[in-house]
């Protein structure tokens, strides 16, 4: 039976493009927009901003918005959206704090707060959005949090409750009111969200965004990686390939690649995260799930799955496997890995069997900016002439235009309800150097992976990094 399983997803696989769905020009739909010119020479701006994923991209817009008189510029390793904006799964999430749960650990007193700032972030994208034109396939979804093994829903009604106190919304489903919603033998039960959550087109969004910026006179320039900062008497320096970028502010958005901003390697943690996109369904296969809801889901587990559908119902399957390189390596090679895809593949089959025969038709990895309390965090450098975001962990596709909010308003000196926030004006603990780095991140997946199978009962180790607020979690 084994076997036959294990045949089943490898056959699923054959032919797979070992490329990013969303970033693939081939893909009908996909108007990739021509790469900006490189940055060559001398450039001066009033405001610099390094990355163009969804950071940099919203830094750029707000900017842009607050004062129209701005001069922006963008600067940019690659191209828009190339790195973890364009790789995601394309869940747009209202939490600024990576799920209720980890916010309510950290900072209880403002988690209200922090979930009511979080939607209306996320409302303040979709407005932004509409505003501006931008095709993403933003659908307002929620997300389902399903339970597959009994011990994932006992913590539900609680939950449910605790969220209710604090101005959130969720719902409480039995085994047989989820798999009327969505068909799957593996489901025990369910914790639904239905307003925080959007999926979107993650790479037409980068896109989109670049594209407003454009509009509002942001200036761009690709393949052109900063390699150094320099302190200057009217701001900083930052020295590319070929040329430099001078400006009295700069906002930082690099994600993973901190590049020549030493501090934040002591921060974050590079790690691995995979995903597969199917073929379109046919209708018939379609209605053997119902998911009319069309909602975001995962499930409840340590190692968890996420998956959701495009506009043109193909289900895009990610998640479970975490990977992190000695170092904290980060090479392209290292984008693709058989093992962990085939593993997906038959979690895919086991939880939708009636899907059977159905193909991928990519598969692709990507780095996830992770640190110890798995939520962006915020600061500044150079006297206050720099500011940073970073540390998403995964859940950067919301968060990361709040913390381009939180970078600018460091940047113009501004006292908000953004700075604020202790969630704002704290740091996480720094990761450990190596080799005690990666020793512990092994030492963790395992026994992260242990509490998976031991009805979710976590070790003496992972007890021990509770304690202290550091962790590990895909």
């Amino acid at each position: 039976m084994a076997d036959g399983a294990a045949a089943r997803a490898e056959k699923a696989l054959e032919g797979a493009r070992p490329k990013v769905f969303w970033l693939d020009p081939d893909v009908p739909g996909h108007d990739v927009p021509e790469p900006a010119p490189t940055l060559v020479g001398d450039v001066h701006t009033d405001l610099a901003v390094v990355g163009a994923g969804f950071s940099g991209l919203w830094t750029a817009l707000i900017a842009k918005e607050r004062d129209p008189d701005r001069d922006v510029v963008v600067v940019e390793a690659r191209t828009a959206g190339w790195a973890a904006s364009g790789r995601n799964g394309g869940f747009c999430a209202a939490s600024l704090t990576h799920g209720y749960e980890n916010g309510l650990d950290r900072w209880p007193e403002e988690i209200a707060e922090l979930e009511r700032q979080g939607l209306a972030n996320l409302d303040g994208i979709q407005e932004a959005v509409e505003r501006h034109g931008i095709d993403c396939e933003f659908e307002r979804t929620g997300e389902l949090l399903v339970a597959t093994e009994p011990w994932q829903a006992e913590g539900f009604e609680e939950a449910a409750r605790s969220m209710a106190e604090h101005g959130a919304t969720a719902q409480v489903w039995d085994a047989e009111r989820v798999r009327r919603e969505i068909d799957s033998p593996t489901y025990v039960g369910a914790l639904y969200e239905p307003e925080g959550v959007a999926m979107v087109h993650p790479a037409k969004l980068a896109w989109g965004l670049r594209a407003a910026c454009e509009r509002l006179g942001v200036r761009f320039f690709e393949n052109s990686p900063v390699r150094a900062i320099r302190s200057v008497p009217v701001g900083l320096r930052l020295e590319t390939g070929q040329g430099a970028l001078h400006a009295p502010k700069v906002a930082w958005g690099t994600g993973a690649f901190p590049g020549p901003l030493r501090r934040l390697k002591h921060y974050l943690a590079p790690v691995y995260d995979y995903a597969l996109m199917t073929e379109p369904l046919s209708d018939e296969q379609m209605a053997s799930l119902g998911w009319k809801g069309r909602q975001g889901v995962g499930d409840a587990a340590n190692f968890f799955h996420y998956y959701r559908l495009t506009s043109d119902n193909r289900i895009l399957w990610g998640g479970y496997d975490v990977v992190h390189h000695y170092g904290g390596k980060v090479r392209p090679e290292f984008d693709q890995r058989p093992e962990t895809f085939q593993k997906l593949s038959e979690h895919f089959f086991e939880t939708f069997p009636q899907l059977e025969g159905l193909r991928f038709t990519h598969t692709w990895g990507g780095v996830i900016d992770t640190c110890s309390r798995f939520s962006g965090f915020f600061g500044t450098g150079y006297k206050g002439r720099l500011a940073y975001a970073a540390g998403y962990t995964g859940l950067g596709v919301g968060a990361t235009r709040f913390g381009a909010q939180v970078m600018l308003d460091r940047l113009d000196g501004l006292d908000t309800e953004r700075t604020r926030l202790r969630m704002v004006r704290e740091k996480p603990l720094p990761f450990p150097p190596e080799p005690v780095r990666s020793l512990g991140i092994e030492l963790t997946l395992r026994a992260t992976a242990a509490a998976d199978r031991n009805g979710g009962r976590r070790n003496l180790w992972l007890r021990g990094l509770d304690a202290v607020g550091l962790g590990f979690d895909s």
